[in-house]
């Protein structure tokens, strides 16, 4: 009896001893680096991996089957959080080995085999001479290509299948008929988005070092403000080009954008899928107003009649393809008013539910809706930092109302976004270019180079609402979704050698730089990787999370109210 007690006693005691070694340990020791990481890694790749099994009846009926699925498959050896532990928490040690090594290792100058010394009397010489960022490097390189062999280990498996890689939620996918999914069976990579995601982060240390090299002097402070200045304006053209990029793929191209991505623009624009097959259609050919021709003539018919409209309004048949008088006149005989003088779909069936023909009013309703929604979304984005690190400065008046502010500012900025794209859709099609060129035809007006042309390229302007410091955050979040979305669909989707190699190539490079980067020059790091790479490197206490904890026993200042600028964004 007694000794069943003692083994109970020993048992229970292990947790904590476990607990003292753990505390034991220096926050950058392999170990503490590589729980974090795994914790960290773990939670964002089982956050999206459950919620399709919360709110799908389909995944609950499957049960604990479909649980067993998931956790097999994110808890297994190739899953997100293992990788990356090996990636991350592998680098350090490694380092930690060539450093004991170094210091043991000495060439053996007796050595019979007097080639063989020679070689390795070279090797480490050159091993030793190299700079401690250097041999960090090469050690997060050697990490970082068991992590990406770990993820490609993962055989036969597609992108549509796999986890999410990406660090996004996995939504399901929009319907079949808004959006041109690719072939079943294509291969792709499965680590390609998170792969363009490093490779951004990584360039955009680079050219931050670059920049800090000289530190600037009191008599330089102006110049380094106007380079900050100039810095703002990159980020916001960055952020305009990728913009209109996606957007443009949204409207016609939409595999080339994740599928995640693709669904939350598809539900803040609020448009039916009728009208983007319509979009479609125009771009291939397969919808023309000049040729009255459709190869799917009840598309839009459907969706006159669904909105409680003449079918005829969305007979392609029946539409006028040019503006002027007879345009007037095709308006008249189908009933439809204010859109005498130009042709194209009825402003109606572009609008759906959410207005009627005014197009004044359909801008603002929607750019209202979007307020509200990027205002639900926005409000834990701003709030939570503050709340995880220095709560007591939301008591303050001046603190919470910056903060209110800045949630209301990015709010602006995504209301802005969608409504000026409807407002530039409008004033292409029907109040204004419409009206001035009646000789154009809508194949042009509604085509890939009209109003949706016009939409793509206004949207981006909305960033200047936003505050300096976080335009670069929101251009660095939009950048890596516009390279994949220019980079060639068929090569990508080939599976050749060429496309495994230069992607396993840059996901080495870009983590290991990272990785280097908040080693020796953490200040190079900025937005949502410095924060994720700073705790998991150094812990709580590293840099700003320990100043953070500490301004909680003080009032803050003015400065230290503001709402940090370097949080993470969600999908915009």
């Amino acid at each position: 009896m007694s000794s069943s007690g003692d083994i109970r006693q020993r048992l229970s005691a292990i947790p904590h001893v476990l607990a003292d070694f753990l505390h034991s340990l220096p926050n950058d020791h392999p170990v503490q680096i590589a729980l974090r990481t795994y914790a960290l890694s773990l939670s964002l790749a089982l956050g999206p991996a459950f919620l399709p099994f919360a709110i799908s009846a389909k995944a609950r009926r499957n049960g604990l089957a479909g649980l067993k699925t998931i956790l097999k498959r994110e808890l297994g050896v190739s899953g997100f959080a293992f990788a990356m532990t090996a990636g991350v928490g592998g680098g350090t040690a490694i380092r930690m080995l060539w450093d004991m090594l170094a210091t043991s290792a000495e060439p053996d100058v007796a050595s019979e085999n007097k080639d063989t010394n020679h070689t390795w009397t070279k090797l480490w010489h050159w091993l030793s001479s190299l700079k401690d960022s250097q041999k960090t490097f090469i050690s997060n390189m050697l990490s970082a290509s068991v992590a990406i062999s770990l993820f490609h280990s993962r055989n036969g498996r597609s992108s549509s299948s796999a986890s999410s890689t990406t660090i996004l939620p996995s939504i399901p996918p929009i319907p079949a008929d808004t959006a041109q999914r690719p072939r079943s069976g294509v291969k792709s990579s499965i680590t390609l988005d998170l792969t363009l995601l490093l490779l951004v982060r990584a360039m955009d240390s680079l050219i931050e070092r670059a920049e800090k090299r000289n530190s600037p002097s009191p008599t330089e402070r102006d110049i380094e403000r106007r380079k900050r200045r100039l810095r703002t304006r990159l980020d916001a053209l960055v952020f305009w080009a990728c913009s209109a990029r996606i957007m443009w793929c949204f409207f016609y191209e939409p595999e080339r954008l994740p599928r995640s991505y693709n669904k939350w623009i598809m539900t803040l624009a609020n448009i039916d899928g009728r009208i983007l097959t319509a979009l479609r259609a125009l771009r291939s050919g397969a919808w023309s107003y000049k040729r009255h021709h459709s190869t799917q003539p009840d598309l839009l018919s459907s969706h006159a009649r669904d909105l409680g409209y003449p079918s005829m309004w969305g007979d392609v048949a029946q539409l006028p393809a040019y503006g002027g008088k007879e345009a007037s006149a095709a308006w008249k005989r189908l009933g439809v008013s204010g859109r005498a003088g130009v042709g194209g779909i009825p402003c109606e069936l572009v609008h759906g539910s959410v207005t009627g023909g005014s197009c004044t009013a359909n801008t603002m309703i929607r750019g209202a809706e979007a307020f509200a929604e990027a205002f639900a979304i926005y409000l834990p984005v701003h709030f939570l930092p503050i709340l995880l690190t220095r709560p007591r400065s939301l008591l303050h008046a001046r603190s919470l109302l910056r903060t209110l502010l800045s949630v209301l500012r990015s709010a602006s900025f995504l209301s802005t976004f969608v409504s000026s794209i409807w407002a530039a859709v409008c004033l292409t099609r029907t109040l204004l270019l419409a009206r001035l060129f009646p000789g154009v035809s809508h194949d042009v007006w509604d085509g890939p180079f009209g109003c949706t042309f016009a939409g793509s390229l206004v949207c981006g302007g909305s960033i200047w609402i936003e505050h300096g410091q976080r335009r670069g955050e929101i251009a660095l979040y939009v950048l890596p979704r516009a390279i994949r979305a220019c980079l060639p669909e068929r090569w990508i989707r080939s599976g050749s050698r060429s496309v495994k190699y230069l992607e396993r190539l840059t996901f080495m490079l870009s983590l290991s730089t990272i990785l280097t980067a908040a080693i020796h020059q953490s200040e190079s790091l900025r937005g949502l990787s410095r924060w994720t790479v700073a705790f998991v490197m150094n812990g709580p206490n590293a840099g700003f999370w320990k100043r953070k904890r500490e301004e909680t026993s003080t009032p803050p200042t003015p400065a230290e109210s503001t709402p940090p600028s370097d949080t993470a964004l969600p999908e915009s």
